[in-house]
């Protein structure tokens, strides 16, 4: 949403690490979200297969800056791609450990946080009362592990008010970011009108949906 509401040329990048369910789901969670609220937009992704280089990230950008694209997105775990899209005079969206506004500050407008401590005291606790089993951990953002850090002066006006009332519709489960109608990049039907992606199907999700171009 904040990304679909800043881009001015419809054209967003994503430099993601690898193609795994992992990064799939998010770049496809990510452009349902851009589509939201501008269904005119595209997300052009470029795969690094890498977690953590400096030098590569810095490529992909570039890459994803000479196509056009003046918003970009990463999966990655340093701030290069940030740093790229100041350069170049485009916005980003940070990731991870490093969601702050520090490395781009011109740029920065927001990135999705993981506050690891709502599992981890959880985790500690169920082992210290002797109750702890492994589990596939599968939560939402009405537990507080995920979220957006807070949103820039950067960001369009009213994307405040439209993040918020999306964060509030999942958490009531009035929204599905995964319900058809949904369609793949080939135009192939997935996801029927009406219907919903199961967890499993989520979680290994192999296909992109309409509106993504990648390039390995």
């Amino acid at each position: 949403i904040v990304a679909g509401l800043k881009t001015r040329k419809n054209r967003i990048g994503y430099v993601a690490a690898y193609k795994i369910p992992e990064c799939i789901r998010g770049i496809n969670a990510f452009t349902l979200g851009v589509q939201s609220v501008n269904p005119d937009a595209v997300v052009e992704v470029q795969w690094t297969n890498t977690w953590y280089d400096p030098k590569v990230e810095k490529e992909g950008a570039d890459k994803v800056l000479a196509k056009g694209c003046d918003v970009i997105v990463q999966h990655q775990d340093t701030p290069a791609v940030q740093l790229a899209a100041q350069k170049g005079g485009a916005f980003c969206i940070g990731y991870n450990f490093i969601p702050r506004k520090v490395a781009a500050p011109k740029s920065f407008l927001t990135a999705p946080v993981f506050n690891w401590d709502v599992f981890i005291v959880d985790d500690i606790r169920r082992i210290l009362d002797g109750t702890w089993e492994s589990r596939s951990y599968w939560e939402g953002l009405d537990t507080g592990i995920v979220d957006l850090a807070e949103l820039t002066d950067l960001c369009a006006p009213g994307t405040a008010e439209m993040v918020n009332d999306a964060r509030n519709r999942i958490i009531n489960e009035e929204l599905y970011v995964f319900e058809g109608e949904l369609y793949d990049a080939d135009g192939n039907l997935r996801v029927p009108a009406n219907e919903r992606m199961t967890d499993e199907e989520i979680k290994n999700m192999t296909w992109f949906v309409r509106g993504v171009n990648e390039e390995l």
